[in-house]
């Protein structure tokens, strides 16, 4: 269930930082590229924490 979990969160974090950012370049706001620019790295990062949890947790 984790491992889903870890794909999932990741994917919701990044397209939702890359949605709302791009709405705000589209709408000519530069500070849109804040968000837009480490969306994926963010939600890649997210993902791979909570597959590291998943990991530890099947050591055990």
């Amino acid at each position: 269930m984790l491992g889903l979990t870890a794909g999932v969160m990741g994917s919701l974090v990044g397209g939702l930082m890359l949605g709302i950012g791009l709405g705000l370049v589209v709408n000519n706001v530069h500070a849109g590229w804040v968000l837009v620019l480490p969306a994926a790295p963010a939600g890649g990062a997210l993902g791979y924490l909570l597959a590291r949890r998943l990991a530890r947790q099947l050591g055990e």
